[in-house]
């Protein structure tokens, strides 16, 4: 697939460019039930995210292209398929190529909408 299906992008869904740490995205979101949050981007061209961190735990997975994650004085470079856990409270950022798709879990409210 190139793209998130059609009712993933549900403009009601969509991700406000405030809550977004990378121009040139298109981000849609889920809420569960407990306020947890699920959040599915697709970056347009390449960019680099500001730094930030997150009061809980973020799960992120690349499902297309290449997201690098700088955090803890490291660089994880993931490509499609791979995996990663951001633990609460670790500074990171992000280099993404143009056109990489990511899914994100994250263990608290991440969008405030």
């Amino acid at each position: 697939m190139k793209d998130f299906p059609d009712f993933m992008k549900n403009e009601l869904n969509q991700i406000p460019t405030t809550e977004q740490n990378t121009q040139d995205l298109e981000g849609y979101y889920f809420e569960g039930a407990d306020g947890s949050q699920m959040a599915f981007w697709t970056c347009h061209s390449e960019q680099v995210s500001k730094k930030h961190k997150h009061p809980f735990d973020e799960y992120m997975v690349c499902i297309s292209g290449q997201y690098t994650v700088f955090m803890d004085n490291k660089k994880h470079v993931l490509n499609p398929g791979d995996e990663l856990l951001i633990p609460k409270g670790t500074e990171q950022w992000g280099e993404c190529k143009a056109g990489t798709r990511t899914i994100h879990a994250f263990g608290g409210k991440r969008i405030q909408k």
